[in-house]
């Protein structure tokens, strides 16, 4: 079944400001969203906000996945219904190695009597870690303590990889990565474009989509897409920067909160 994520009338806040302000998209299984835009605007807000963040109180508005109420479900199930967000800060867990994280995971996943066995994850682990060039040794380390910043994301995709979610959203993946772990990270991404998984690609700049082509782009500024196109948006935007869009469209501050 091919999958279907739509987001309708998204709003937002933390402490009181409203920070998304009505967020609209339509994700079918196969297509990459990508969303640009200048700090401040609430990008990684709707991603939060997408997954369950407790920090951020959704408002008003839907998200669907596959026509199961998102907003309805706890962290966990959101994950279980196939949500992932590889995230652009990633937490260190002392105590937690990485194996163990990703086969508690996918057995989350999988459900009770239907767990993957040890021989079977290990080799899927294995030869995961294989395509993204990751040490072997990083599987019985301790959740992404003493990782590099683009050990950590390398780590992202790892999980994205072995969980086979049906959205992904990417925040900022991008950041802090050479060009070759870019590739690296890229590749892995898409290898996993299918008509059962869909992503959410959010990013400041064009060069990760070098290497991974968006079906559409949309701007985001003031907590509200303003503007959406194909891949030849991002490249204008890498060209010539946000301040076309804001003269065209009136915006004077781009950032959440302005006029």
């Amino acid at each position: 079944m091919s999958t279907k994520f739509v987001v309708n009338g998204l709003k937002a806040e933390i402490e009181g400001k409203e920070i998304l302000k009505g967020i609209d998209l339509n994700i079918k299984g196969g297509e990459i969203h990508a969303i640009m835009g200048p700090n401040g605007t609430g990008k990684s807000t709707l991603a939060s906000a997408l997954m369950g963040h407790p920090k951020y109180e959704v408002t008003s508005g839907t998200a669907t996945l596959n026509d199961e109420d998102l907003l309805e479900m706890e962290v966990d199930a959101r994950a279980r219904a196939g949500l992932f967000l590889a995230m652009q800060y990633p937490s260190e867990i002392t105590g937690v190695t990485n194996s163990d994280f990703l086969r508690s995971a996918i057995n989350a996943r999988r459900g009770e009597g239907n767990e993957i066995s040890l021989i079977k994850f290990i080799r899927q682990m294995e030869g995961k870690m294989k395509e993204l060039d990751m040490n072997p040794e990083f599987a019985h380390r301790y959740l992404n303590e003493g990782f590099s910043g683009g050990e950590k994301k390398r780590n992202e995709i790892l999980q994205m990889l072995l969980l086979e979610p049906k959205i992904t959203i990417l925040d900022e993946i991008d950041s802090g990565l050479d060009i070759d772990a870019l590739k690296i990270v890229a590749a892995g991404v898409n290898a996993m474009r299918s008509e059962e998984r869909g992503f959410l690609i959010i990013t400041h700049y064009q060069r990760l989509l070098n290497y991974i082509t968006p079906d559409y782009v949309h701007v985001m500024m003031q907590g509200r897409i303003v503007k959406s196109g194909g891949p030849e948006l991002a490249q204008r935007l890498e060209d010539e920067g946000y301040d076309w869009v804001k003269e065209e469209l009136g915006i004077v501050d781009e950032t959440v909160g302005k006029a």
